[in-house]
């Protein structure tokens, strides 16, 4: 067990952590949360001794071996492999010490060793990890020094997870990985066999793969038994318990302040006013725990929504230079499509993103798209092009010189800057605000189409919350990539694969994608195989001009008919168990919904009927 005791961590004369104290279990799987900057990577860095606390201590067993993510990436010349071996330092050193072993009764004991450790299955070991997280068997034999930045992460992740440690201490270990990646890891951690502590924003990973959560808040630390929809659970509850009572403590300080003063001057009561002035003393005041929410998103959608379809594909085939990624593309996308991008990375995700945006033209082939038509465009790169030394307020002034200062000062706001902090530098802002600029910027001109590429990678957890809440109040169309499922399930309504050079819908949810993927780890058929409608191919076609256009309108309509059904299902089951308080936010959803779906039914009813028609016709 690991005992937290009295814990006072202090960076730059603030307090982080004040006499916080937790005991972690044996073989606990922890997920730790908090808001940004509440401390959560400090208190790593003194799990593994880097920092030494100001007061208290942290008691680990002896013996235990601790692992975490190298802060550096590998690059050296070694194959992925070899780096990934070279993780297991016991087995590293008992084999280097078998080449030069004479002395039989040590070599008996180096070979009893390496039998005891499972060293010869290694290989096929890290292997496994190694094609969990991306890597084909080909790649595995490449040097490290071959690979992006963002993959050599994935390579020292996959070398501590392979060197099982007793501690594993994972610090947003998602932040690297695709979604397929990500699957692959919370399935990985649900069956560690020791003790891991994770801090991540991730609500999925914090479901699937813990069975403990470490809040820490207010500079202090509460231990939770299970997953993290559990602990909101357990949270929310506290919170009102504590709004009740102290609701119920402010009317006795106000019933014995009211005696007090009404009293304390006449003789005859001079003594009980007395006893009520040391009650009022000794009242230990309930303080409720800050607020969790974090600031809105603001995605401002177009004023008029555009004719379908905003976006048509024909043949296109697009790439960099001489290299194709992507081929034969045929492929229409509406106004309000909500589109989740699948596929590994290195597949053309963010190819075809940028094709989507007009950033990148077609090599052949032809895009056509509305003139009108106003792309958002949110990047993994877009937080590297805000500049440093200017402000939140200077990038937005930049876009709007002819603006009032109260009008700039109101833009500002509503990305979740006002008063003094709109000045602050972006040198200056955490990850998650530097985020939530970026985001503010990219959403900046009422955009029909908004396409965000990771955007959640910075964002805390109830920020990711907000995100969703803006991003499904968005009333224009959304292509989204991301690692985080919560994310992908409550914004998108369907699915596009990308892989092996082409663009196909995915016929399936994500558990449905989850199980593609776990069954190509063990060896199941090829993703080719997988039953995928094949893209649309050009030629001639028993449908009347049009026809085609109009049935996946039809097709696309639907499919938001029935995730709207499902929602509104969901709000008035979790209506049924609500307590009064949360009532009426989840009233106004329900309702809104209702109110979409009549709209769209309308539109379907539109739809349906011209397409009919026409194959009449």
């Amino acid at each position: 067990m690991i005992h937290i005791n009295d814990l006072t961590i202090r960076v730059a004369g603030r307090d982080l952590l004040k006499n916080a104290t937790a005991a972690i279990p044996e073989g606990a799987r922890v997920g730790m949360v908090g808001r940004n900057g509440t401390g959560k990577t400090t208190l790593f860095k003194a799990i593994a001794g880097d920092i030494a606390p100001d007061d208290g201590s942290i008691n680990i067993p002896k013996g235990r071996r601790l692992g975490r993510v190298a802060q550096e990436a590998p690059s050296g010349p070694e194959s992925l492999i070899e780096t990934v071996l070279k993780a297991d330092i016991e087995r590293a050193a008992l084999l280097a010490e078998a080449d030069v072993a004479t002395d039989p009764h040590r070599i008996a004991e180096i070979q009893t060793r390496l039998i005891d450790i499972d060293a010869h299955s290694a290989p096929a070991r890290a292997a496994r990890i190694l094609a969990g997280l991306g890597f084909d068997a080909e790649a595995q034999q490449r040097p490290c020094s071959s690979f992006s930045g963002g993959w050599r992460m994935r390579v020292a992740l996959a070398a501590v997870l392979f060197s099982e440690p007793d501690l594993l201490l994972l610090d947003e270990p998602t932040n690297h990985l695709d979604l397929e990646g990500t699957l692959w890891l919370q399935d990985y951690l649900a069956r560690y066999p020791r003790t891991v502590i994770i801090i991540s924003h991730d609500r999925d990973l914090l479901d699937v793969a813990v069975d403990h959560i470490l809040n820490l808040t207010d500079q202090r630390l509460v231990l939770y038994r299970g997953n993290y929809s559990s602990f909101d659970k357990q949270r929310q509850e506290k919170l009102l318990l504590d709004q009740k009572l102290k609701k119920k403590q402010e009317d006795e300080r106000a019933h014995l302040e009211a005696f007090i003063a009404r009293f304390k001057a006449k003789a005859s009561k001079a003594k009980q006013a007395q006893s009520r002035v040391k009650r009022l003393e000794k009242m230990e005041i309930i303080s409720l725990a800050a607020d969790p929410d974090a600031r809105p998103f603001h995605l401002p959608g177009p004023d008029r929504p555009l004719a379908p379809p905003m976006i048509a594909f024909d043949q296109v085939n697009a790439g960099y230079g001489d290299h194709v990624v992507l081929r034969k593309l045929n492929m229409t996308l509406g106004p309000e499509d909500r589109v989740g991008l699948l596929g590994s990375n290195g597949n053309g995700k963010s190819t075809l993103a940028k094709l989507l945006a007009g950033s990148l033209a077609p090599l052949t082939g032809d895009i056509r798209r509305s003139s009108k038509m106003v792309a958002g465009y949110f990047a993994q790169h877009t937080m590297d092009s805000l500049v440093p030394e200017q402000s939140p307020y200077d990038h937005v002034r930049a876009l709007m010189p002819g603006a009032t200062e109260a009008q700039v000062r109101a833009r500002v706001g509503r990305i979740g800057f006002s008063g003094e902090r709109a000045m602050i530098p972006v040198s200056s802002l955490s990850g998650g605000e530097k985020a939530r600029v970026a985001l503010g910027l990219a959403a900046f001109d009422k955009s029909h189409l908004l396409i965000l590429d990771e955007p959640t990678n910075h964002l805390d957890i109830d920020s990711r919350d907000r995100l969703v809440e803006a991003v499904n109040a968005f009333s224009g169309a959304v292509v989204l990539i991301s690692h985080d499922r919560h994310l992908i399930e409550a914004c998108v309504d369907q699915f596009w694969l990308v892989a092996e050079g082409g663009v196909t819908p995915f016929d399936g949810d994500l558990d449905d994608y989850r199980r593609l993927i776990m069954a190509r780890e063990d060896g199941g058929p090829a993703k080719k195989n997988h039953q995928q409608p094949e893209p649309a191919q050009s030629g001639v076609s028993d449908e009347p001009a049009g026809g085609a256009a109009l049935r996946k309108r039809v097709s696309d309509l639907e499919a938001k008919i029935a995730k709207l059904e499902r929602d509104i299902a969901k709000f008035e089951a979790d209506l049924a168990a609500a307590e009064d308080w949360k009532r009426a936010g989840l009233l106004k959803k329900r309702d809104d919904a209702a109110a979409q779906l009549a709209r769209i039914e309308e539109e379907w009813l539109e739809a349906n009927a011209a397409y009919e028609a026409q194959t009449v016709d």
